[in-house]
């Protein structure tokens, strides 16, 4: 995975929208966009930094400068969210945010933006882009993973199969997604039951179409270890053709999940090994 020094970038919000009732639109402009790299893969990501409240940094913002010179509760909090789209000729970026009310810190955010509010990030990183030369392509996922989803359908080659399963709250929470493949495309709605349990049974359930596949498979961290080993050991899909990784975690903030994710990634891998082996 690639990722952009930490420089952060200041850009400023040209309009927000509601694609659905608990999504929010952020469509970010400014000079400072200019020249970023965007577009080599569809999986780009960026971190959303959050100064505390009262709490304002010399320009331009350096994180290392900070953890350097600032005590620890004045220290920034980070939030990764995927681009959903950059547009290098009007110089905008799009970033979808989940909003579940008063919860967390992103969310909240993001509902009180205006026109003209700044927004801080550092980045963007990314790793992953549709294999063209795929025979097929499976793109498995919960709402943090829909922006990758839906760039990575758009770049698909015209006519390319895909297999596409993704899991939200409700019908309320399906959106659009256009591509110039062919593609199959399913909504699980999770209503009561844990987060993606119904993408487990999917997957576990699909008739795998012959041909080497290229799968993207990202989401909450339980879930994503399920299909993980699903896929490699149960399905034998290379670990070269599979683009994997746990945004988040249940029970976990962003900073907890980031600080535990290493271990748990060497954990995952170390199970696999062994059963692969």
């Amino acid at each position: 995975m690639t990722e952009r020094p930490k420089t952060v970038t200041s850009a400023r919000v040209l309009r927000t929208e509601r694609p659905t009732p608990h999504l929010i639109r952020l469509v970010l402009g400014g000079e400072e966009l200019a020249g970023l790299p965007v577009g080599k893969y569809t999986d780009h990501y960026i971190k959303l930094v959050f100064p505390p409240d009262g709490v304002t940094y010399p320009r331009p913002v350096d994180l290392a400068t900070i953890r350097r010179e600032y005590p620890a509760e004045q220290w920034p909090r980070l939030r990764a969210y995927t681009v959903r789209a950059g547009d290098a000729v009007t110089g905008e970026l799009t970033v979808d945010v989940v909003h579940h009310g008063d919860e967390g810190l992103a969310g909240p955010w993001a509902a009180r933006l205006r026109p003209g509010d700044e927004v801080l990030f550092t980045g963007p990183g990314g790793a992953y882009a549709p294999d063209p030369s795929a025979d097929w392509h499976l793109l498995v996922g919960d709402e943090s993973a829909l922006p990758a989803i839906g760039a990575a359908l758009e770049r698909l080659p015209v006519g390319a199969p895909a297999v596409v399963l993704v899991e939200v709250g409700g019908a309320a929470d399906e959106l659009p997604l256009a591509s110039p493949g062919t593609v199959a495309l399913t909504w699980l709605h999770r209503g009561d039951r844990p987060v993606g349990e119904a993408l487990v049974a999917a997957v576990r359930a699909l008739e795998f179409p012959p041909g080497r596949v290229h799968a993207f498979v990202h989401g909450e961290a339980t879930f994503v270890k399920e299909l993980r080993r699903l896929l490699r050991v149960d399905r034998g899909v290379p670990r070269e053709a599979l683009s994997i990784s746990g945004y988040w975690r249940r029970g976990m903030d962003d900073e907890g999940w980031r600080s535990a994710k290493a271990d748990w990634n060497r954990q995952v891998e170390a199970e696999e090994a062994v059963v692969v082996a």
